[in-house]
């Protein structure tokens, strides 16, 4: 990919993987120029998203992000809270961000997934004014799905190893496969 092909994908708009009653929506922050090129979410080679969704058990083998699509057949999603690409995810407004965290609330009520997992505790807590919030499960819940924030899988978060991020995304299935085996009471 040329430098020329990066910048042309400034502010593209990446579509979602999604479809309604999905186990888990994840939900990055923004694409990256790479995504934006390819069309394909954290297609960055830097980025740890596809060896943590395997290593934490939510997919049987390590996919690649040309292979997105096949989320879909284990129950999972894929969106952003700001649709557009960037370079950094320090060029979006905060107002980007809690514009993003309305529309996030709209597909959510739309799409009824179980879980909504976001990958970027700072990008949760801009969205939807959780200053307080942590990693981990959260006390809301947004359009009925349970809320979990997840460190981003991005090469900069050196704060996280592929290994303690898969040990946290591996909390988020466990919560998920448990929850998959609660009846649901009948209206």
């Amino acid at each position: 990919m040329t430098p020329e092909e990066l910048l042309a994908a400034r502010d593209r708009i990446v579509p979602d993987v999604i479809t309604g009653g999905l186990r888990v929506l994840f939900c990055g922050i923004n694409p990256s120029l790479m995504t934006g090129a390819t069309g394909h979410h954290f297609a960055f080679p830097g980025n740890r998203f596809w060896p943590v969704l395997h290593q934490s058990g939510f997919t049987p083998r390590q996919l690649k992000p040309v292979e997105q699509s096949e989320l879909l057949s284990y129950g999972l999603g894929i969106t952003n809270v700001v649709a557009r690409a960037t370079a950094r995810a320090d060029e979006l407004s905060a107002e980007e961000f809690r514009a993003g965290g309305r529309i996030l609330t709209s597909k959510v009520e739309e799409l009824r997934p179980r879980w909504l997992a976001v990958v970027g505790i700072t990008a949760y807590r801009t969205a939807f004014g959780e200053r307080q919030a942590r990693i981990g499960p959260q006390d809301r819940q947004i359009g009925g799905a349970h809320v979990w924030a997840l460190p981003n899988p991005s090469g900069l978060n050196a704060h996280w190893t592929v290994s303690s991020m898969a040990e946290e995304y591996g909390r988020l299935r466990s919560a998920v496969d448990s929850d998959a085996v609660i009846p649901t009471p009948d209206p």
